[in-house]
């Protein structure tokens, strides 16, 4: 085999561990439509939300009474998240992609952590659905 062919290999293993990867970190972590975390926030006291976008895309609006931490900075401030620790965190940003992320690291920490599917764009367009 040429030195081209095994770096091929390598690199097609490597894609196919991120693949595999990222589907069995979405399949442990429940993600919620809209409507179901709303839903869910209506009906506990036991849910909080957490927007992990970076701080220039807060200020485009953000889930009411959410906490911010942005994902590149979510493992050192991970400690502020203690006082939450009994609570689902459902976490959420732009798409859902980040989310999953951060509620995989939530997890790790040994929290009780979810994501919002489609990000704040997808409760944004369900809220002006539902007026």
């Amino acid at each position: 085999m040429q030195t081209s062919q095994i770096i091929l290999l390598i690199l097609a293993a490597f894609i196919a561990y991120l693949i595999i990867k990222r589907y069995l970190q979405t399949r442990s972590i429940n993600q919620y439509s809209p409507a179901e975390a709303e839903a869910k926030m209506r009906n506990s006291l036991n849910i909080v939300f957490l927007d992990v976008r970076m701080k220039q895309e807060k200020k485009t609006g953000s889930i009411k009474g959410s906490i911010h931490i942005p994902l590149h900075e979510l493992r050192a401030k991970t400690g502020e998240l203690e006082r939450y620790r009994g609570k689902e965190i459902i976490c959420y940003c732009k798409s859902g992609r980040r989310s999953l992320s951060a509620a995989s690291i939530l997890k790790g920490k040994g929290f009780n952590a979810s994501s919002l599917q489609g990000g704040i764009g997808s409760w944004n367009l369900y809220k002006s659905n539902s007026r």
